[in-house]
């Protein structure tokens, strides 16, 4: 029997008799990181890697039934023993390592090869069976240096402050956000944050991670001097909202893996878009991939089809699509998946 199977509830072991990031209520639930798609409410025994504890309760609630493991520390259970090791996606996020009679398996969760200073980079773990995203899995996508993408965010920025224009920037509010803070060049203005998005700058600061200072946008107003030369970071709910005028004249842009495709940033009627993903690319999940040693491959949301084809008829891997309900909140723009709390004013 595989060590892992899709079940109506998520991906479920049989050995072990838990769930890996279940889409319904579970009694035992193993937690990859903590965005929506994959950490969700309800169940009654939650298992993560310790460094996204704070995520989990600031996401989940205060009070879930959370148990936390180190990166690398190990955990048997029915006779499986778990462990967790760094994803490099965000904050806390982990690949879950099963071992059980010999076999391992590996489930990624989402991960990105390069590191950005705000989590634990990636570290591939060698398997029999490695299941894999493929939110980007095409050939099309293939990210620049993420330092080229950040002083192209401080070159706007400061074009727009010595116009006298306000920058918006719409990203994610979790993860992507406190990418682009730690980044930026903090030193052309002020910046304010989106009411989305600065608890979770509270909690990464709690974990040690480098943020610059950031000021509540709700407290500003049109009048305000500081907006000139301001940059405001907003989840993409925000566009297009009330909440928008407060800022006057202002230029907007947006940071996802999406602005590679054509037409994205027309879509989202924005003036510029950046092309910044938390998720490898083609050439990064080809690298992850191969350095697991994995001869079984069973790949996840996104371009499942393309990515199982090639690892077949170029690689020569037993690769499969495994069906699962994770979508492309964290990322996608064309998606209305937001979580409730990145509609907050």
């Amino acid at each position: 029997m595989d060590l892992v199977i899709a079940r109506p509830e998520g991906l479920y072991c049989p050995a072990g008799d838990f769930y890996i990031d279940p889409w319904r209520p579970v009694p035992r639930s193993i937690i990859t990181h903590g965005h929506g798609d994959h950490a969700r409410t309800g169940n009654q025994h939650y298992l993560a890697a310790a460094p996204g504890a704070g995520i989990l309760r600031a996401r989940l609630g205060q009070d879930i039934n959370l148990q936390t493991l180190d990166y690398g520390e190990r955990l048997v259970h029915h006779g499986v023993t778990l462990s967790f090791h760094p994803a490099g996606h965000v904050l806390g996020s982990a690949q879950v390592r099963l071992e059980h009679r010999g076999e391992v398996w590996v489930a990624s969760g989402d991960y990105k090869v390069e590191a950005d200073g705000t989590c634990a980079p990636f570290e591939p773990v060698r398997c029999h069976t490695f299941i894999t995203e493929s939110t980007f899995g095409l050939p099309i996508y293939r990210w620049q240096p993420q330092a080229e993408i950040f002083a192209e965010v401080n070159q706007w920025w400061r074009a727009n402050a010595a116009a006298g224009k306000a920058s918006v920037l719409f990203c994610y509010a979790f993860g992507k956000a406190q990418r682009l803070l730690h980044g930026i060049d903090r030193s052309i203005g002020a910046i304010l944050c989106h009411g989305a998005v600065e608890p979770l700058n509270r909690v990464y600061r709690e974990g040690g991670i480098d943020i610059p200072p950031t000021l509540y946008a709700g407290d500003f107003k049109k009048t305000d001097p500081a907006l000139r030369s301001a940059l405001i970071i907003a989840p993409p709910s925000a566009g297009g909202s009330t909440w928008m005028r407060r800022f006057g004249d202002y230029s907007d842009a947006f940071a996802s893996g999406w602005m590679r495709l054509r037409g994205s940033r027309r879509r989202r009627g924005v003036d510029r878009g950046f092309i910044l993903s938390d998720h490898a690319d083609w050439p990064g999940l080809l690298w992850a991939i191969e350095q697991t040693g994995a001869e079984r491959v069973m790949v996840t949301h996104g371009s499942v089809n393309v990515l199982v084809r090639y690892l077949r008829e170029q690689r020569g891997l037993d690769a499969q699509g495994f069906a699962t309900e994770y979508g492309d909140e964290d990322d996608n723009p064309e998606s209305s998946a937001e979580p409730a709390a990145d509609a907050a004013p």
